[in-house]
């Protein structure tokens, strides 16, 4: 199997260089395309399959989308969709045709002994630091931007660049903060970098400002008690698939277990003596001890008792395909919630549908219930309640009860001459 791995993973890297350097694909694109490629061989392993081929494609595409096409896929389906498709046809014919973009890259041309200088440190990055494709790719243009600016202004010698010279360059930047980062980074390593060469007398990266973001975290998505119990209710539960799906749902919203701890999640794990679920959690590694709900139980019995594979693996969920293996990654948790989430019928736009959001909907409940802070966040397996309070800016209810009355003012306010209203 460790061949046909390694086969596959030579495949993802010859499509995405192609991608890139055949068809100006960026960076992000092609690595947007890599994760999707990544889904695919943790199925063809769980799944037991050793060769890629059309007929493959097929089976994964059916199994992420349960056989919708065309238009009933989202934006981020279809984007799965294309980049599997690309990854057939380049092993069929060896190219991908692209329609509506330039058949050749262009190119970028470092020239003079600043270009030079650049070369020289990317492929120092490359080689020492072992950069991935897609950060080299990050600074080439970053760099670039800055070598264009020098030629413009005729700063062609090195040894001309000063802290008054990187002033004005990034006071020329005009564009948002996920850009700007990474330029202001690019170039405080690669000026660092010319002085410990020799090439600048002093190190002028100390004077680079420093761009801090400080953003809020994103609103939870949560889901009403209804649309979760709707979501729950709409599990089938008739067949050994269903039985599994059934128990990860309710140990997700039941619980609020995150998806690595479900995937994970062993025989040892399970106490049935004191009715409670023990486990290190993989994110933290904080130990978590919750109670095994009835129902969460019983659902685990029903799954072990007459869905399960005969195996001797640890993991209590497995493939339901030979060989029967655990999950080797959480993706297979988040791909079960969201096609339940689909198949329910649950209003989902402009929210996101994974476990993470059932984990959230059960903080966002407990926090109606006027449940103190330090006992969610032992529920939910915080490290602290740092990580729980920004629960609180959706907690509507709790904030309406802070609201102060604005005080009336007297109509005298407004007749009285000389007053705001009349100079």
């Amino acid at each position: 199997m460790n061949e046909q791995i390694r086969a596959f993973n030579e495949l993802m890297a010859e499509v995405g260089n192609y991608l890139e350097n055949t068809h100006a694909y960026s960076g992000n694109t092609v690595g947007a395309y890599r994760r999707g490629w990544l889904r695919l061989r943790e199925f063809m392993v769980s799944n037991g399959i050793q060769h890629y081929d059309q007929k493959v494609e097929e089976q994964f595409l059916n199994y992420e989308f349960e056989g919708r096409k065309g238009r009933k896929l989202s934006k981020q389906e279809q984007f799965l969709a294309n980049g599997t498709r690309k990854l057939t046809e380049f092993q069929s014919t060896g190219q991908v045709k692209v329609p509506n973009l330039p058949p050749v890259k262009v190119h970028l041309i470092f020239n003079g002994a600043l270009g030079e200088a650049i070369v020289r440190y990317l492929d120092y990055k490359r080689v020492e630091e072992r950069l991935s494709t897609i950060r080299l790719h990050c600074y080439k243009r970053c760099l670039f931007r800055f070598l264009e600016y020098c030629n413009k202004n005729k700063v062609h010698a090195i040894r001309d660049i000063d802290l008054a010279v990187l002033l004005k360059y990034i006071n020329t930047l005009d564009c948002g903060k996920t850009v700007v980062v990474p330029v202001l980074s690019t170039l405080r390593g690669f000026i660092k970098y010319l002085f410990k060469q020799e090439l600048l007398i002093a190190d002028y990266s100390k004077g680079i400002p420093k761009y801090r973001i400080v953003d809020q975290p994103k609103l939870p998505s949560t889901y009403s008690k209804g649309e979760i119990e709707k979501l729950i209710a709409s599990v089938e539960r008739s067949s050994p698939i269903g039985k599994r799906n059934y128990a990860i749902i309710l140990l997700a919203a039941r619980l609020g277990l995150r998806a690595s701890d479900i995937a994970r999640l062993k025989f040892s794990n399970l106490h049935w003596d004191t009715s409670t679920i023990e486990i290190e959690q993989v994110k933290t590694g904080k130990e978590l001890i919750l109670p095994l709900l009835p129902d969460v139980g019983n659902a685990i019995i029903d799954y072990l008792k007459y869905a399960r594979a005969k195996s001797e693996e640890p993991y209590i969920f497995l493939s339901e395909r030979p060989p029967y293996s655990y999950f080797t990654s959480s993706n297979v948790i988040t791909h079960i919630v969201q096609r339940a989430y689909i198949k329910a019928g649950i209003n989902i736009k402009s929210r996101r549908y994974g476990p993470r959001s059932l984990r959230q909907s059960l903080g966002f409940r407990l926090l109606e219930e006027s449940t103190v802070l330090p006992v969610i966040s032992e529920v939910l397996g915080h490290k602290s309640t740092e990580s729980t309070r920004y629960y609180l800016r959706i907690d509507l209810k709790s904030m309406q009860q802070c609201i102060l009355e604005v005080p009336s003012v007297s109509p005298d306010f407004y007749l009285q001459k000389g007053g705001v209203f009349y100079d």
